[in-house]
């Protein structure tokens, strides 16, 4: 059968299907139902009602659940194509098209001077050599800036890709986090150095060992800074940043999308 070709066979996969939502997205059904509202109101009216020409071949909710599902699970369009009753090149559309719809919305407020908030940077594995470079994880890999908010553990923003070969201290500036997160107090690991987050204690030249109070610092700052890793190992049940195979900005619109995913799984 040739790629381009339709699938004549039944849908598998459709937003109708409630029992199957939780199981392919990570989203409880109502939860995916606010997905698809965000998604309603960030692509206006002619999202919802069609583009002019030739219509979608998928309801605008199946179109979500078709990207939700190829971030949560990662398989190829050859293989989302049968379950969603479409051809490969249909669904190669709804993905670039409706991606940065589900992405998160950039925050239009600034963060009060006394919010705490996470940073941290993760590797994600990536094909397009464009934006990634070889990294620790000894594969080509994208350097994604992700805040969150101590208290609720939500993600804040998700900055920039750069490739994986820039330390975090580079990327906290470069890829616009810093500057979103405005004049909050940024909590980071050691790797930040030079920066406006605040970092642990280190020891000096020649010192063997810190006071105790700056080990109880670092003890409570570690405490704190976990919960952005705990973050990181929910995002990455979403499989596609495990190895995505996204191009240019796709790297960036999957990794937003999932923080969004994230946010309403945890709200």
């Amino acid at each position: 059968m040739r790629a381009g070709a339709r699938w004549s066979g039944v849908q598998v996969l459709t937003a109708e299907r409630r029992n199957v939502i939780e199981v392919f997205t990570g989203l409880a059904p109502g939860r995916f139902r606010r997905l698809l509202q965000a998604v309603e109101q960030a692509g206006g009216p002619e999202l919802v009602a069609g583009r002019p020409g030739r219509p979608w071949s998928l309801p605008l909710a199946d179109r979500v659940l078709l990207v939700a599902v190829y971030y949560r699970t990662n398989l190829t369009m050859r293989q989302l194509a049968p379950l969603f009753g479409i051809s490969v090149a249909a669904v190669g559309r709804i993905i670039d098209r409706h991606g940065p719809w589900l992405a998160l919305q950039p925050c239009r407020r600034r963060p009060r001077r006394d919010e705490v908030l996470i940073v941290d940077g993760t590797l994600v594995p990536t094909r397009d050599r464009t934006v990634s470079a070889p990294a620790k994880n000894y594969r080509y890999s994208a350097n994604l800036q992700v805040v969150i908010e101590a208290d609720t553990r939500l993600v804040f923003i998700v900055g920039n890709p750069l490739p994986g070969n820039h330390n975090d201290c580079t990327a906290f500036g470069a890829s616009g986090a810093e500057a979103a997160c405005g004049r909050a107090l940024v909590v980071a690991d050691g790797g930040y150095q030079g920066t406006s987050a605040i970092i642990p204690h280190r020891r000096s030249r020649g010192q063997d060992q810190l006071p105790d109070w700056k080990e109880e610092h670092n003890a409570s700052h570690r405490r704190v800074r976990a919960r952005v890793e705990h973050v990181f190992a929910r995002m990455k049940t979403w499989k596609i940043l495990r190895d995505c195979r996204r191009r240019g900005k796709g790297v960036y619109w999957a990794a937003s999308g999932i923080a969004h995913m994230h946010n309403l799984a945890c709200s």
